[in-house]
């Protein structure tokens, strides 16, 4: 991202854009998340480190985080706050400065070496706390496609993503271009 200004900072942009994503491999188009496999792809696609044990364990526990997580994009701030202090409770968060694999100067607040779920839920939390201390939680959306649910991280500078990362824009711009010649055959 060399030349581009963040919104935030890098770890906390990865850390919204993982979370989504997250919450988004349970959905309309059912479990995204079903076996070891997919959750070793999304440990990779989404530059975790540290511990990965490989294991229907650890699946299930990074699957549990989905519903909680999930809640934050619905809920007003109290109860996003109530969420995101929570997780740092749960999982006796203690932010640190750290650098490792070529990453800058960032922020963890569990140790590389605690469970997968631990950290995606720190890391997440973190995350939601930045928006709530600067005030950005509006750029927590849901999906504006008809009968999707997936949820948004709006990190354009404008304010302008409506839709998820399932197609849904493509498919509401076709929708709206059909209108459009049809309207015009009228």
């Amino acid at each position: 991202m060399t030349g581009v200004k963040l919104l935030f900072a890098h770890d906390t942009e990865c850390s919204l854009i993982a979370a989504a994503a997250l919450v988004n491999t349970a959905g309309r188009d059912g479990e995204l998340l079903p076996d070891i496999a997919a959750l070793d792809a999304f440990f990779v696609r989404y530059s975790y480190s540290g511990r990965h044990e490989h294991t229907d364990a650890e699946l299930h526990a990074v699957r549990e985080l989905r519903p909680q997580l999930r809640r934050i994009w619905y809920a007003e701030p109290p109860e996003i706050v109530a969420v995101v202090n929570g997780l740092l409770l749960e999982h006796k968060a203690l932010p640190q400065l750290i650098e490792h694999d070529d990453e800058p100067y960032h922020l963890h607040a569990v140790p590389r070496d605690a469970p997968l779920a631990t950290r995606i839920a720190v890391e997440a939390a973190m995350a939601m706390a930045d928006l709530v201390r600067t005030g950005e939680l509006s750029r927590l959306r849901i999906c504006e496609y008809p009968d999707c649910d997936n949820v948004v991280v709006d990190l354009s500078r404008n304010r302008s993503r409506r839709f998820c990362e399932a197609g849904c824009g493509n498919r509401a711009a076709v929708t709206a271009y059909r209108a459009r010649r049809a309207a015009g055959q009228s």
